[in-house]
């Protein structure tokens, strides 16, 4: 069995440098999914109350720590506050029904999932709508997060994080946090790199979390085309290596951590498969020529948002 490596977060915990994203894994295709990434290796999984499939998630896990398979500090999870809890009074709450949800004492990183807050109607009504417009509200993500910070206080949470925030909103919150994140988990992939928001975190010593790294390639979306493209073909023949496993290296290499989604059990295999080689500084070089700021993940019905992100 293969683990990946991990990286220490700045409070001194580890997380793999390798996750996997459950975003759209429903029902028994996610309970599959995550069963096999488990007994495949994988020790960091990703999910969300947007996702709607914590249970899910919870329910497999208890079935490994259940049976002596793993213990739950061997497993990472990470889940994401969403935006209608971001009233500082709904923090908590959101993070118990979250927790009884996946099962779990703790969360180990908990992300507010971006910067805008929207009016809570119901647990269950996760993007109201007034007149056809997103109600959202003018909740400080800052005031949001201080409250986050209590649930470490509480051991409810190991470490904090950000999730779909730009450069200023991140020094802004340094500014003003008492518990540093340890993560800005973003969009990454080679067609948006992000590279000054990547450096930023770099200075202040917050690890780069990428989401949708082989972007989103599915049925019925054409095919990136760093994909395709005969150079990125030409590097996975060379390293003997698929090229969606020469970008998620590609990604691990310029020192963010990669959480691809995959529900076939050859994908998860491939995903992991990708720690026995090292692309050089000149093919790394021969990649970044492919960002071009193809960002796939706009969150338009914020946009009038004053604290929208993009």
């Amino acid at each position: 069995m293969k683990l990946a490596p991990t990286v220490k977060l700045n409070n001194g915990y580890e997380m793999p440098i390798l996750g996997l994203g459950t975003y759209n894994l429903k029902k028994s295709r996610c309970e599959a999914a995550v069963r096999h990434a488990l007994e495949s290796g994988y020790r960091h999984i990703d999910t969300a109350y947007l996702y709607r499939n914590e249970g899910l998630i919870g329910k497999v896990l208890g079935e490994f720590v259940c049976q002596q398979k793993l213990k739950r500090e061997q497993v990472f999870l990470v889940t994401k506050l969403w935006d209608i809890y971001h009233n500082p009074e709904k923090v908590q709450y959101a993070c118990n029904l979250q927790r009884k949800a996946l099962g779990v004492d703790y969360i180990d990183l908990y992300l507010m999932h971006s910067p805008v807050g929207v009016y809570y109607i119901s647990d269950e009504d996760l993007m109201p709508h007034v007149e056809g417009e997103l109600w959202t509200n003018d909740v400080d993500y800052v005031d949001t997060y201080r409250a986050m910070e209590h649930l470490v206080e509480l051991g409810q949470v190991r470490s904090l994080g950000l999730s779909n925030f730009n450069a200023a909103q991140l020094e802004r919150l340094l500014k003003s946090c008492q518990i540093k994140p340890v993560a800005l988990q973003i969009e990454c992939h080679p067609g948006l790199v992000q590279v000054p928001l990547i450096e930023l975190c770099k200075r202040h010593d917050i690890t780069v979390v990428a989401y949708s790294p082989l972007g989103r390639p599915t049925p019925g979306r054409p095919t990136p085309e760093y994909l395709k493209d005969p150079s990125v073909v030409a590097l996975a023949a060379k390293y003997g290596k698929t090229p969606a496993q020469v970008i998620l290296r590609y990604l691990i290499d310029i020192g963010t951590v990669p959480i691809p989604k995959a529900s076939q059990e050859e994908h998860l295999n491939e995903n992991l498969d990708v720690f026995d080689f090292l692309l050089s500084p000149e093919e790394l070089q021969q990649l970044l020529t492919f960002n071009r700021g193809e960002r796939l993940w706009k969150f338009e019905k914020a946009k009038n948002h004053p604290h929208y992100p993009y």
